[in-house]
């Protein structure tokens, strides 16, 4: 019971005052915009710093840290779509824990349900989820306002 309580106080500070530092997520690198089997595909690359770091304590086990793009189409008024995840552990070395990418190849392509990503403007922001050791797994995502935005190419590349 008691480490249930400690667990719990953990969380509600833990959101508070725990927050990684994003110091910057932006496109890098359009690489290609292409139509295939009906659907448009973009494929980009990214920069991403930020200090994970501060997100953990004794409660947290590991992060899910990932990229989401978020953008809107005349089918679907708000699509989001993962295009690059890692797991850190609590017991990695302090410099796993700093995110210091250049120009990173999405895992996982932009990819819409339709042919409607021509021009449209996209959001990037980190998203992490907490997985404590005891008590109950916590989303924690960029402050309002720090994601980076960029507009895709009109036409196919």
């Amino acid at each position: 019971l008691c480490l249930s309580i400690l667990a719990a106080l953990s969380k509600f500070n833990h959101t508070a005052h725990h927050q990684p530092i994003i110091t910057k997520l932006a496109l890098n690198n359009m690489k290609s915009l292409k139509n295939h089997g009906g659907v448009d595909r973009a494929l980009l690359s990214f920069d991403l710093q930020a200090d994970m770091t501060p997100a953990f304590h004794w409660n947290i086990k590991q992060l899910f840290v990932y990229v989401i793009a978020t953008y809107k189409t005349d089918t679907n008024p708000k699509n989001q779509i993962v295009l690059w995840d890692r797991i850190i552990e609590n017991t990695d070395p302090p410099e796993k824990k700093q995110l210091n990418e250049k120009n990173v190849f999405v895992k996982y392509g932009l990819v819409d349900q339709g042919a409607e990503l021509r021009g449209k403007e996209v959001e990037l922001s980190l998203h992490w989820d907490h997985m404590p050791l005891t008590g109950t797994l916590f989303v924690g995502k960029q402050k309002e306002g720090t994601e980076s935005t960029f507009q895709l190419p009109t036409e196919y590349l």
